[in-house]
């Protein structure tokens, strides 16, 4: 299976990661979905009173530099994880 049609494949999994999945997974996902698919951050830090923008924005910039596909590879295995976890 080529690297982007598994990338897709995981990242519909992860849209059914269960509800308890904690705040700082998700987030990480976030930031290497968002390098895999955009770059490197495009756009200004939200501002403080938009807390939940400004952690998804800190979560993409902490992986800022990040090829696309290690960044493919690294969300994949995060959300093999998160199911590993859920499962048990």
């Amino acid at each position: 299976m080529a690297l982007l049609e598994e990338f897709q494949e995981y990242a519909d999994k992860a849209k059914a990661l269960p509800p308890t999945t904690k705040d700082a997974d998700k987030l990480i996902l976030y930031g290497l979905y968002k390098q895999a698919t955009v770059g490197n951050v495009n756009t200004n830090r939200p501002g403080i009173f938009n807390p939940t923008e400004r952690a998804k924005w800190d979560a993409w910039k902490a992986v800022e530099g990040k090829a696309k596909e290690k960044a493919i590879t690294e969300y994949i295995k995060k959300v093999k994880e998160l199911q590993g976890v859920a499962a048990t």
